[in-house]
C-alpha cells in the first residue's frame, strides 16, 4: 500500500495555480513527477501524491522545481478564471480511473510526437551537416581549380615569353652569322683580286716562252693551282667555351613545366613532417617501425587505459600526437586519461583541440564531437565551473538528443546552478 503525501499548500490567481509539496529526506528527480493537463502525480516509493485538477492546465509550459525538500509547481491555466479547490471534490472512483487512463494515454501520445520531432530535426541537423559538407567541398574544390587556372596562365606567358627571346637570339644569330659571311666573302675577294694582279703575263715573248708544254712547265702550273685552291679557303673559327647556367630544383621536371604553388606546398609539408620526425631523435630512434605510426599508438594507449594506467596511456597519446598533431582522437582520449589523473585544465585543453580538428561537422564524427563536449563538460564541473559545464552538455545534447545519460548529468548540473543562485 502506498503512503499518501497529503501535506502541501496552494495558492492561486487568475491565470496560474503555485502549489508546494513537503518532500523532506526523499530523493527526488524529475522522473518522479507526471504532469498531464488535469493530472497531476508524484511517485516516490511507496510515497504518493496525485491530484485531479480542478481545471485544466498548459501541462507545456507549467514548471516543477525541485530543492530544499520541496517540489515547487507553477501550473498555468488554460482558462483564466479563479479555481474554488485544487482537486475535484465531487469525482467517483470510475471518473478517477477513466482520468487516470486518460492521462496516461496522453502522456504516450506526447511522447510519440516529441520522438517523432526529435527524429524529424535529426534528420534537418544531418542534412545540415551533408549539405554545409558539400558546400565546403565545392568551395575547395573552386579553390584548386582557380589555383590551377592561375598557374596554367602563369606558365603559358612564361613559355610565350621563352620562345620569343629564343626567336630573337635565332634571329640575332642569324644576322651576326651573314654579315661575318659577306665580311670573309670580302676578304676572299680582295685576296683572289691582290693574287690575280701578281700573276699577270708582262710581255709576249715571256708568255710564248711560258706556253711551251714541256714537262716540267705543266708539273710547275698544276702545283700553282693546288695552291690556289687553298688560299681561297676560310680559316677555320677560333674556338670558345659558352658558360650555362641552371637553376636549382628539387624536382626533376624543367620550370616551365611545373606547378610552384602545389610543389612549394609539399615542400613544405615534407620539412613540417621532417622536423616532427626528427624533434627528438634520440627518442625515436629505439621505436620500432609500428611504433612510429600514430594510429597504432593511439589504439596501444586505448588498451593501457583500459587496464588503468592513466600515465602510460598519456605517454602514448603524446608520442601520437607528436608524430602527427593533426588527429583528432589522440587528444580526445588523452582527456580521458587527465580527467582520470585530476588534471582538469589539460583536459580542458585537449578536448578543445579535439573539437577544433573535428571540422565539419558531418555524422562520421557526431561520437567523437559529444565525447569531446561531455569530457570538456565535466572537467568544467569539476573545477565547479558550472555555467561552462552546461554549455557543452547542452551542445552535446544537440548532437544527440537521445542521449539519456548525457539529459540526465544536465539536469543536475541545472540543480546545481539553481541550487548555487538560491545560497546566494
Amino acid at each position: 500500500m502506498p503512503v499518501w503525501l497529503r501535506e502541501h499548500c496552494w495558492r492561486q490567481t487568475a491565470s496560474a495555480v503555485y502549489l508546494s509539496l513537503p518532500v523532506r529526506g526523499l530523493r527526488v528527480t524529475s522522473a518522479n513527477i507526471f504532469c498531464t493537463d488535469q493530472y497531476l502525480k508524484v511517485s516516490i516509493p511507496p510515497f504518493l501524491f496525485e491530484a485531479i485538477l480542478y481545471a485544466p492546465i498548459d501541462d507545456t509550459n507549467s514548471t516543477a522545481k525541485i530543492g530544499n525538500g520541496i517540489i515547487f509547481f507553477t501550473l498555468y491555466k488554460k482558462e483564466a478564471a479563479m479555481w474554488d479547490s485544487l482537486t475535484l471534490g465531487n469525482a467517483d472512483k470510475e471518473k478517477m480511473q477513466y482520468l487516470r487512463e486518460n492521462a496516461v494515454l496522453k502522456a504516450h501520445e506526447k511522447a510519440k510526437e516529441e520522438m517523432e520531432a526529435k527524429k524529424v530535426t535529426k534528420r534537418e541537423h544531418k542534412k545540415y551537416a551533408l549539405e554545409a559538407t558539400m558546400k565546403l567541398e565545392e568551395a575547395e574544390r573552386k579553390r584548386i581549380e582557380d589555383l590551377k587556372e592561375k598557374e596554367r596562365q602563369k606558365v603559358t606567358k612564361e613559355l610565350e615569353l621563352w620562345k620569343k627571346q629564343q626567336e630573337d637570339a635565332e634571329k640575332q644569330k642569324r644576322v651576326q652569322k651573314e654579315a661575318e659571311l659577306r665580311e670573309e666573302v670580302e676578304q676572299l675577294k680582295e685576296k683572289k683580286k691582290g693574287k690575280m694582279n701578281k700573276t699577270q703575263i708582262p710581255s709576249e715573248g715571256t708568255s710564248k716562252t711560258r706556253l711551251k708544254p714541256t714537262k716540267g712547265c705543266h708539273a710547275s702550273y698544276g702545283m700553282f693551282s693546288e695552291n690556289l685552291k687553298e688560299e681561297q679557303l676560310p680559316a677555320p673559327r677560333s674556338a670558345a667555351t659558352i658558360k650555362i647556367n641552371f637553376t636549382s630544383r628539387v624536382f626533376p621536371t624543367a620550370l616551365r613545366e611545373s606547378r610552384v604553388a602545389e610543389e612549394e606546398e609539399w615542400l613544405r609539408k615534407q620539412a613540417e613532417a621532417r622536423r616532427t620526425l626528427s624533434a627528438d631523435l634520440s627518442e625515436l630512434e629505439d621505436l620500432k617501425e609500428e611504433e612510429k605510426n600514430p594510429d597504432w599508438l593511439k589504439e596501444k594507449g586505448n588498451k593501457i587505459f583500459a587496464t588503468g594506467n592513466y600515465l602510460a596511456a598519456v605517454n602514448a597519446y603524446n608520442l601520437a600526437v607528436r608524430l602527427n598533431n593533426k588527429l583528432p582522437l589522440p587528444y580526445l582520449n588523452r582527456a580521458a586519461c587527465h580527467l582520470k589523473l585530476r588534471n582538469l585544465h589539460k583536459a580542458i585543453e585537449d578536448s578543445s583541440k579535439a573539437l577544433e580538428l573535428l571540422t565539419p561537422p558531418v555524422p562520421d564524427n557526431e561520437n567523437a564531437r559529444v565525447k569531446a563536449y561531455v569530457r570538456r563538460g565535466t572537467a568544467f564541473c569539476q573545477l565547479e565551473l558550472y555555467t561552462e559545464g552546461l554549455q557543452d552538455y547542452e551542445a552535446a545534447l544537440k548532437i544527440d538528443p537521445e542521449n539519456k545519460t548525457i539529459e540526465k548529468d544536465a539536469e543536475k548540473i541545472r540543480h546545481l546552478i539553481q541550487g548555487t543562485m538560491q545560497d546566494s
